[in-house]
């Protein structure tokens, strides 16, 4: 059973007139976009779209919503994206569909960043659920090396991401490689980070850190969770 995320969307999508909004990727961000539609021609709502990839685009123009970009609005009034995993302090896995550079910078560009899940994707401490590790975006030359790196700084296992129905790897919609890092142990997430993306031909990693300021969970039972950063 699909858990209804439809409440969880009226909740966060609360838009106004001539907002920019920030359209995420995955199979979740399918209901937010549903439910923007039908709030934009209820309501006559003036709003522009940018996408964080040629799914998140092709969705957009499959609702009729209007197309934009960041050399247009480079300032999002708010992004609404879905993760693979989420933890206790909202840090995130994201990168499983291969989309997290573009990911990361629309979330960077939101004055608002909010993500929708269903309950699978609720975690303690990452790793709990989310097996396939942490994905790393890399230019291809360099794939070596970098999987190298991290597995005698960090420990696991770094796999290059393999096409499923094509032959070799998985291509990123910006031409680079993706490495999955299976981690050993829950690290400080904010240092490995920062370590990882000094690494020499990394462009970006799919951790997510103090990023997200409300993830809506989809519950089993169709009812939906609210979770906030901790407060320190």
């Amino acid at each position: 059973q699909r858990p209804d995320l439809n409440t969880g969307t009226r909740l966060c999508l609360n838009p106004q007139n001539n907002y920019v909004v920030g359209v995420g990727s995955g199979s979740t961000i399918v209901y937010a976009v549903d439910r923007l539609a039908e709030r934009v021609q209820q309501e006559n709502l003036k709003i522009v779209c940018v996408p964080t990839s040629f799914q998140a685009r092709q969705l957009i123009l499959k609702h009729g919503l209007p197309l934009s970009d960041l050399d247009r609005h480079p300032e999002l009034d708010v992004a609404i994206d879905g993760a693979d995993e989420v933890d206790s302090s909202l840090t995130l896995i994201k990168g499983g569909g291969g989309c997290l550079t573009q990911e990361k910078i629309v979330a960077d560009c939101a004055r608002h960043f909010i993500v929708i899940a269903d309950y699978r994707k609720d975690s303690k401490c990452l790793g709990q659920q989310w097996k396939k590790g942490i994905p790393v975006e890399v230019i291809p030359m360099a794939y070596v090396p970098i999987g190298r790196d991290i597995t005698r700084r960090f420990g696991g296992e770094v796999v290059l991401r393999m096409g499923v129905s094509k032959a070799g790897p998985v291509v990123t919609d910006n031409s680079n490689f993706i490495l999955d890092w299976k981690f050993e142990k829950v690290h400080n997430w904010k240092e490995v980070n920062m370590a990882i993306k000094m690494i020499p031909g990394v462009v970006e990693t799919g951790l997510f850190i103090d990023m997200a300021e409300r993830v809506y969970f989809g519950m089993q039972d169709g009812t939906v969770r609210i979770r906030d950063p901790p407060i320190h």
